[in-house]
C-alpha cells in the first residue's frame, strides 16, 4: 500500500553473513525516529515543527509491515585492526605556518597547486583595440577570442563623494593551505539528511583514517578535508539505528531497534592551493581564470554549518527561529533566512550575505491544505457525496504533484512523494494484495488500523510510478521545510513583499544578527580548520553621487528646460508638457464586467481622462468613435467571443481605429487574449484599466494613463537637454547616430516543464534625443537562454534604423539582461557573435560595439553611513546617481553598481552593470553617465528608473511575447516530466500598423 520516496527505495532482503561487497542494494532504507504514542512533532534541528492534528487515532502499525533486520555480519576489517596514522598527516595546530604538503600514491590524481595551474589557464587571446579612430573594425572576430573587457581606468572620478557600507564580509584565506577533493559514494543512496548523518558519523569512528581532519560535505558527492586522508581510496561501512515497528497488533506499539548498513566509499580526486586564487584576485595576471574549485571549495566550507540549522534553497537558507512563519494564503507561509555568496573583489575574496524571504508549503493535512489552495474543496469536504469535476480534479493534482507527505496513522517518519490521483475516489478502490487477493480500500484501512475512511469521495494518493501504492487524503500531511514552486497569486506575492520589506537599518541589523548567530557562516568550527577568517563587519567604501541630468519638456509648443532637484530626483508636470504629444482622433471604450454604479462612472473617466492628456500636451478627442460597449465578464474567459467583439468594435469604427481603452472589473486572465487579438489580430492598441481606479480618478490616475497611451501611439514624455553628443563629444557626434539596444528572455515558471521561452529585443530609432525603440520577439526552446534567432532580429531593428534615419548606426551600445555569471563567456560567445552576423546582412558594415549585462537579481546591498564614529546607517535608502566601482566589484573586469531611482519602500537594490566587451572605449565615468543619463528617458513615469530603458524595455516585449502565449481557453499546462521539449510553438505576427509602435510600453 506504501512506497517509501524513489531515491530512498532499495530492495529488501534476508540478512547473510559475509562481505557487504557487490550488495549497494541490499538493505532497505527506512528511517524511523521513536515518537510518543499518538503525538507526531516533527522537530528537524532548524526550527520547524508540525503539531500532527490527527491525535485521535490510535497508534496504527506500518503498511506494510517491516521485516526486523537481525544483523550478523563479518566485519570488512580485520578485528582489532589498527590503523596507522602517516607521520605527515598527523593534524598540527591551525597556527601552523609551515604545514607540510602531503603528495598522493595515486599517480592520476589531479594536482592543481599553483605551479600546475598556470599552465592550465585556458587559452583565451586579448584583442587590442583600434586606436586610430572612433569606428574600427575587429581583425579577429572567431568567438574563441572573446576574452571579458577589463577595466580601462582605476574607476571614475565624476560627482561627490560619499561614505556608503555594503553587505561583502572580507574573507581573509592562507594561500598555502591545500585542499582534498573526495567523490564519495553512498549505497543504498540514501536522502541528503541522512547523507549527512553517515559522514557525520564517519568523523566521529575512523579520525585517524581521515587523518584527525574534519571535512566539509556537499550532501552529494563531493567531500573536502584540510588533510589528506590515510588513503587515497578508503571504503567504510556505517551502521545508523532505525526505529520501526513490530508486526504484532496491539494497542501499544512494539517498537523494535534495527540498524541499516550503508557502503561508503572515498576516492581522492584532486587537491588544490589558493595560490591561484590570490594571483587573480592581486590583479597579477589578467588572463588568469578565476579557480573555480577553489571558490567552490571554501563555499562548501562556509555552508556547512548553516546546513545544520537550517533549509537550504539554492544559497539561501530559511529557518523558522529568524521570525517565524507567516501565513500568506493559499496553503503558504513565508519564512525569513538569509542568502550568502563568496565573490571575488577588488578588497579581496569577499562573502555577500543578505536577508532573504521565500514561501514554503504550509505543514498541515493534506485536505485542510487543500481547502486553503481551492474554493471548491470546502464544499466537496462539507458535502461527502460530492466528487471533485474533472478540472478540480486536475487542479489538485497539479498542486499535489512532487509534494512530499507523511502519514499520521502509525508511527514513522517515512516520507512519500506524490505521484499522481487515484481515477477513482477511495469508496471504489480495490488493490492486490503480496498473494494477489482483492482487497477492498476501506475495509483494509478499518481491519489493520481501526480506522473508518470519512472522506470517501475523495481519490487517493498515489505515491508509487510502477504499483498500486494508495495513501488516503485525511491520513496524510504536509512536510515541512518544501519550497512552494507554484505561481503565487497576487494576495500572496504582496504579503510575501510586505514581509520582506525593511527599512536600511532594519535589514542591516537583521544581516548583521545572521553573523552573529548561531546558523552564521561563521558560527562553526569549520572556517578554523580550513584556515579562514570572515569579519563580521560590513565593508566599508566610498562612493560618488553623479548630478542628474537637465531635462527637456514641451511648454505649449515651445522647449522648457528642468532639472530634478528633489532628493528622489521626481519631477511633475503640473506647469509642463510633455516633450512631443501625440493626437489620438479615433478612439473607444469597451468595458468588462461591473456593477451599475460602477458602469456609470464610465462617461466622466472618458471626460478627465480628455482633459488630463490636454493638460500634459496630448490630444484625446472628447468623444469616441461609438458609445461605448459594455459586456459581461464571461466574455473575457472566451477567446473566440471576445475576437468577435473586438473586431464589431474595430468595424464599427470603420476599421480605423488608434486606440481602444479597456475596463475591467477585475484581473482577468483573458487580459492576455485581448492584448493577443488586439495587436496580431485586428491591430489596434489598447490600455486597460480596473473600475476600482475609476471610483478615485486622481489626477496621478489619469496623468499614468495618458503618458502610456501617448507612448504607445507614437509620443515622447522627455528628453535629455544636453544631447548625448554634447555631454559626450569624445564618444558621440550628431550626425553619426547611435543605437541602444536591450535583450530579454523570459521563462515560464518552474513548474511548467513544457511552454517555450521567449526572448525579445528592442533598439532605439531616433537620435540624439533615443527614447524611442522598436521591438523584435521570438520563441524558443523551453529555459534556453542564449537568444537563438538574434542575429535575425539585429538585422530586422537595424533595417528599421535605417528607414528612419536613412543610415546605419555608427555604433551599437547593447544592453543583455537576465545573465548570470556563470553565463558570461557563454553569452559573450555566441550573442556577440550573433550581432556581428546581423550586421553582416548589411555589405561592408561593421560597427563597433559595446555589449553590457545588466543584473537585478544580485544580493549586494548598499546603506548609508555617518562619517564620524560611531558610523551609525540612515534609516534612508541611498539617493538616486550613487554610483559605485571600486573595493566590492571585480577585480580587474569593467563593472559597476549604479542606484539610479529612489527607494521608497525597503532598502534600494542597486543595478549590477557588466560591460563584456568594449569596442568604443567608454571610461568609467562616460559609460556610468550614459546609463544615467538614460535612467530618465523612461517613457511611463516622471523619475528615474532602477533599470536603464534599453533592457526595461526588452523586458516588458518579451513579457508582452509570454502573454500570446498565455491562452486563456487551453488547459493548463502538465507538470509531466517529458524527455525532451516539443517543437517551440511560434508567436503571432504582429499587425504592421503597430509594429513600429511602443505598444508593450
Amino acid at each position: 500500500m506504501e512506497e517509501q520516496e524513489f531515491n530512498n527505495t532499495s530492495r529488501k532482503c534476508t540478512p547473510r553473513t559475509g562481505s557487504f561487497r557487490g550488495r549497494e542494494s541490499a538493505y532497505s532504507y527506512q528511517y524511523h525516529h521513536r515518537l510518543p504514542q499518538n503525538s507526531y512533532r516533527l522537530d528537524c534541528g532548524f526550527g520547524f515543527g508540525y503539531q500532527n492534528q490527527y491525535q485521535t487515532f490510535p497508534a496504527l502499525l506500518p503498511l506494510p509491515t517491516t521485516i526486523p533486520l537481525q544483523l550478523t555480519l563479518t566485519s570488512p576489517f580485520p578485528q582489532n585492526q589498527s590503523f596507522g596514522l602517516k607521520p605527515h598527516l598527523l593534524k598540527g595546530s591551525w597556527k601552523q605556518s609551515n604545514h607540510p604538503i602531503a603528495t598522493s600514491s595515486e599517480s592520476q590524481v589531479q594536482d592543481l597547486s599553483v605551479d600546475r595551474g598556470r599552465k592550465q589557464i585556458e587559452t583565451r587571446t586579448c584583442l587590442p583595440f583600434n586606436n586610430k579612430g572612433n569606428v574600427g573594425k575587429i581583425l579577429d572576430a572567431k568567438p574563441a577570442s572573446y576574452a571579458v573587457a577589463r577595466r580601462p581606468d582605476s574607476g571614475g572620478v565624476e560627482g561627490r563623494v560619499i561614505n556608503l557600507l555594503a553587505n561583502h564580509f572580507l574573507v581573509q584565506f592562507d594561500p598555502s593551505q591545500r585542499i582534498f577533493h573526495y567523490d564519495v559514494e553512498i549505497s543504498p543512496s540514501p536522502s541528503k539528511g541522512i547523507a549527512r548523518k553517515i559522514k557525520q558519523k564517519l568523523v566521529e569512528e575512523h579520525p585517524k583514517v581521515l587523518s584527525g581532519a574534519l571535512p566539509v560535505y556537499d550532501g552529494r558527492r563531493t567531500i573536502y578535508s584540510p588533510l589528506e586522508f590515510q588513503d587515497d581510496r578508503l571504503e567504510f561501512f556505517i551502521s545508523l539505528p532505525m526505529i520501526s515497528v513490530g508486526k504484532t497488533v496491539s494497542p501499544s506499539l512494539e517498537l523494535m531497534e534495527q540498524h541499516k548498513i550503508f557502503r561508503v566509499n572515498i576516492k581522492l580526486v584532486s587537491k588544490f592551493d589558493g595560490k591561484v586564487l590570490s594571483t587573480y584576485l592581486d590583479k597579477g595576471d589578467d588572463c588568469a581564470p578565476l579557480p573555480q574549485e577553489y571558490i567552490h571549495a571554501l563555499d562548501v566550507v562556509l555552508r556547512e554549518r548553516p546546513l545544520e540549522k537550517c533549509i537550504a534553497s539554492g544559497r539561501s537558507f530559511y529557518s523558522s527561529l529568524m521570525g517565524g512563519a507567516k501565513e500568506i494564503g493559499g496553503g503558504a507561509v513565508a519564512y525569513r533566512g538569509f542568502f550568502q555568496s563568496l565573490r571575488p573583489t577588488q578588497q579581496g575574496l569577499a562573502l555577500n550575505v543578505d536577508f532573504s524571504v521565500t514561501a514554503f508549503h504550509e505543514s498541515i493535512g493534506v485536505i485542510p491544505y487543500l481547502q486553503k489552495r481551492f474554493d471548491f474543496m470546502h464544499d466537496v469536504v462539507q458535502r461527502k457525496t460530492r466528487c471533485l469535476t474533472s478540472e478540480e480534479r486536475k487542479e489538485v493534482e497539479k498542486a499535489l504533484k512532487n509534494t512530499r507527505i507523511f502519514v499520521c496513522h502509525r508511527e514513522t517518519v517515512q516520507r512519500y512523494r506524490v505521484h499522481s490521483l487515484t481515477d477513482e475516489v477511495a469508496e471504489n478502490l480495490w488493490f492486490p494484495d503480496r498473494d494477489g487477493k482483492s482487497l477492498r480500500l476501506v475495509n483494509y484501512f478499518k481491519d489493520h488500523y481501526d480506522h473508518d475512511i470519512q472522506h470517501r469521495n475523495l481519490p487517493c494518493l498515489q505515491i508509487s510510478r510502477r504499483k498500486a501504492c494508495y495513501l488516503p487524503m485525511e491520513l496524510c500531511v504536509i512536510c515541512e521545510g518544501q519550497k512552494f514552486l507554484g505561481k503565487l497569486s497576487d494576495d500572496q506575492t504582496a504579503k510575501l513583499l510586505k514581509i520582506g520589506c525593511q527599512r536600511p537599518s532594519e535589514r542591516k541589523a537583521i544581516i548583521d544578527r545572521v553573523m552573529e548567530g548561531p546558523a552564521g557562516p561563521t558560527s562553526g568550527d569549520q572556517a578554523n580548520e580550513f584556515k579562514l577568517q570572515v569579519t563580521r563587519e560590513m565593508t566599508r567604501l566610498k562612493g560618488r553621487l553623479l548630478q542628474p541630468p537637465k531635462l527637456k519638456l514641451g511648454h505649449g509648443g515651445h522647449v522648457r528646460n528642468l532639472t530634478p532637484s528633489r532628493h528622489d530626483r521626481q519631477w511633475n508636470l503640473m506647469d509642463s508638457h510633455v516633450f512631443e504629444g501625440t493626437r489620438v482622433e479615433r478612439w473607444a471604450i469597451i468595458s468588462f464586467g461591473g456593477s451599475a454604479d460602477q458602469k456609470s462612472s464610465v462617461p466622466k473617466f472618458m471626460s478627465q481622462l480628455s482633459q488630463r492628456c490636454e493638460q500634459l500636451g496630448i490630444f484625446l478627442h472628447k468623444n469616441s468613435v461609438i458609445s461605448p460597449l459594455f459586456e459581461p465578464m464571461h466574455v473575457l474567459g472566451n477567446a473566440k467571443l471576445l475576437e468577435s467583439k473586438l473586431k464589431m468594435v474595430h468595424k464599427a469604427a470603420f476599421n480605423n481605429l488608434q486606440l481602444l481603452i479597456c475596463v475591467m472589473e477585475r484581473k482577468h486572465k483573458g487580459y492576455a487574449d485581448l492584448k493577443r487579438i488586439a495587436e496580431t489580430s485586428i491591430g489596434v492598441l489598447s490600455q486597460c484599466c480596473l473600475y476600482s481606479n475609476l471610483g478615485k480618478l486622481s489626477s496621478q490616475f489619469l496623468a499614468n494613463i495618458a503618458l502610456k497611451i501617448n507612448a504607445k501611439v507614437g509620443g515622447s514624455t522627455v528628453a535629455l537637454y544636453s544631447s548625448l553628443p554634447s555631454q559626450m563629444p569624445r564618444l558621440f557626434r550628431q550626425d553619426e547616430p547611435v543605437i541602444f539596444m536591450g535583450a530579454d528572455v523570459t521563462h515560464p515558471h518552474p513548474l511548467d516543464d513544457y511552454s517555450p521561452s521567449v526572448a525579445a529585443v528592442v533598439g532605439s530609432v531616433n537620435w540624439p534625443a533615443a527614447n524611442k525603440y522598436v521591438s523584435r520577439m521570438r520563441s524558443q526552446t523551453h529555459r534556453q537562454e542564449i537568444i537563438q534567432d538574434l542575429s535575425a532580429m539585429v538585422g530586422e531593428i537595424l533595417d528599421d534604423f535605417y528607414e528612419e534615419l536613412s543610415e546605419l548606426p555608427r555604433r551599437i551600445i547593447f544592453f543583455r539582461d537576465g545573465v548570470s555569471e556563470t553565463q558570461f563567456n557563454k553569452v559573450l560567445q555566441d550573442e556577440l557573435e550573433a550581432i556581428r552576423h546581423g550586421c553582416s546582412k548589411f555589405p561592408g558594415y561593421s560597427p563597433p560595439i559595446t555589449f553590457m549585462v545588466v543584473q537585478k537579481r544580485h544580493h549586494t546591498r548598499l546603506f548609508v553611513s555617518e562619517t564620524d564614529p560611531p558610523f551609525t546607517v540612515s534609516d534612508e535608502n541611498v539617493a538616486p546617481g550613487t554610483v559605485v566601482d571600486t573595493v566590492i566589484t571585480h577585480p580587474t573586469e569593467f563593472d559597476f553598481y549604479l542606484c539610479s531611482h529612489w527607494g521608497v519602500k525597503g532598502t534600494s537594490r542597486p543595478i549590477h552593470y557588466h560591460v563584456l566587451w568594449d569596442e568604443n572605449k567608454f571610461t568609467s565615468d562616460e559609460v556610468q553617465k550614459l546609463v544615467y543619463n538614460l535612467c530618465y528617458t523612461f517613457v511611463r513615469c516622471t523619475k528615474p528608473i532602477s533599470l536603464v530603458p534599453p533592457a526595461y524595455y526588452a523586458h516588458l516585449a518579451a513579457y508582452r511575447g509570454r502573454l500570446y502565449l498565455d491562452r486563456s481557453d487551453c488547459t493548463s499546462t502538465s507538470t509531466i516530466s517529458r524527455p525532451s521539449p516539443p517543437k517551440t510553438t511560434p508567436l503571432p505576427k504582429l499587425s504592421e500598423n503597430i509594429r513600429k509602435l511602443m505598444f508593450y510600453c
